[in-house]
């Protein structure tokens, strides 16, 4: 599975550009899934529903499943969380898996940045951070690093063709050679 991801300060846009770019790519022939981190306690089920009242009685996993979809709920129970690599693991495989969050993933990422939120760039100190989507064409140029573009965040097309391209030459790149043996 090929995996990109898309980060930002919180508000910059991420869960929009997200929302746009899904049918783009799936409209292209893509299957598409998406992994979003939370920096809060989050909650799918219901109180009152029986899912919730296994979790609540101490079940470690609970599968709820129906005609038109199923969940997986793991509870923690205060085991450290996951790294992102072992919850790919756990997805079915698609094209392509677009990740929202995991600012220090080792990943390729797009960087949303809305200069109106007063935020430094992310860019300067990540160099998985590919590509730079603003809504703003005049960031300043001496903070921009080197060879990674600025694309404008209202194109989806464009970001969609960047992040294809960007994976295709990642997936032909020559595997790096092999360490000498001592001997």
């Amino acid at each position: 599975m090929k995996v990109f991801g898309l980060a930002g300060w919180s508000g910059s846009g991420k869960t929009t550009l997200l929302a746009r770019l899904i049918p783009e790519l799936r409209g292209r022939g893509l299957s598409v899934s998406t992994v979003k981190h939370a920096h809060h306690a989050f909650d799918l089920d219901q109180p009152g529903k029986d899912s919730h009242t296994h979790r609540q009685a101490g079940a470690t996993e609970v599968l709820i499943s129906s005609g038109l979809r199923w969940a997986l709920m793991h509870e923690l129970r205060g085991a450290e969380e996951p790294p992102l690599a072992e919850l790919l693991g756990r997805m079915s495989p698609v094209d392509l898996v677009l990740v929202e969050g995991f600012k220090r993933a080792a990943l390729p990422k797009l960087e949303i940045h809305r200069p109106a939120l007063g935020k430094p760039l992310l860019a300067v100190d990540d160099p998985m951070i590919v590509a730079i989507a603003s809504d703003s064409a005049h960031l300043p140029v001496d903070h921009l690093p080197v060879g990674r573009p600025l694309l404008p965040l209202g194109d989806t097309a464009r970001i969609a063709d960047f992040i294809l391209a960007h994976l295709d030459a990642l997936s032909h790149q020559p595997p790096a050679p092999a360490p000498a043996l001592a001997g």
